[in-house]
């Protein structure tokens, strides 16, 4: 599937202005590709500028807008700065996707403080921090889109991932908590969980262990970036105003 798919679904972002954590590459790349396709001014947000520039340059060549932003998402000071940016350069701030995301897998009784630590604090804290700073905006501007990118693995759990399944189950309660508290201000929030999706991570794992995951999956195979994306952009579109506390699973069936 390549960008152009993107074209079949009925979104227009054209006017909004988007915060995408975690898009230097994967799901996050795909997310900011496919939103400013659709016409919104994306601000890209990683901690490996040479990346985020690979994704500037594949919007701008689409003849999109993009803005880079190098950034610790775990940082306060870090975060606040790029969303008062954003509000600086663009006039506004839209939508905000929570993507930025690691992994630290190990089993639980030889975890160490750190494998915790890093996946918490990126997963969970990097969420609250951005979230916190663009909801302000939002409140202030009547209308927002916040939109988590979750996983089945905070659904339904995963061996060796107790803290990133730690992690992203907290997101989903997050969202749901938080879509009460907003909803009166027109700002909608929902959860994404994507399930196995090809990426560098998953061809880590070598063509063994794929071959039976994807025997769990009814759809039989990996799903793709670009369908993640395609998610998130109906969820941050006008058509979606009153959805929001909702998780969408993206899985190819997995979990059912």
């Amino acid at each position: 599937m390549s960008d152009t798919a993107h074209a079949v679904l009925p979104v227009d972002l054209n006017g909004m202005t988007a915060i995408v954590t975690g898009a230097s590459q994967g799901i996050g790349k795909s997310i900011a590709i496919a939103m400013a396709a659709r016409g919104a001014k994306v601000a890209v947000v990683a901690r490996n500028a040479a990346k985020l520039a690979d994704t500037v340059a594949a919007i701008e060549a689409a003849g999109g807008v993009a803005e880079a932003y190098s950034c610790d998402v775990t940082k306060r000071e870090s975060v606040e700065e790029v969303v008062d940016g954003v509000v600086e350069k663009w006039g506004k701030l839209d939508v905000l996707v929570n993507n930025a995301g690691v992994t630290r897998d190990n089993l639980l009784p030889v975890m160490t403080d750190d494998e915790w630590d890093n996946v918490i604090e990126t997963n969970l804290r990097g969420m609250f921090l951005f979230t916190r700073a663009a909801s302000k905006q939002m409140m202030r501007a009547r209308f927002g889109r916040i939109i988590n990118i979750s996983s089945v693995s905070g659904l339904i759990g995963n061996p060796g991932q107790t803290n990133y399944s730690a992690s992203k189950a907290g997101m989903i309660g997050f969202t749901r908590s938080l879509a009460r508290e907003l909803g009166k201000r027109k700002v909608t929030v929902n959860a994404v969980c994507p399930g196995f999706i090809e990426s560098d991570m998953t061809k880590a794992l070598g063509p063994a262990v794929m071959d039976e995951v994807k025997k769990r999956i009814p759809a039989q195979r990996m799903g793709k970036p670009e369908e993640i994306a395609d998610g998130v952009l109906f969820l941050a579109s006008p058509q979606a105003a009153y959805i929001t506390g909702q998780i969408l699973t993206i899985d190819g069936g997995m979990i059912g």
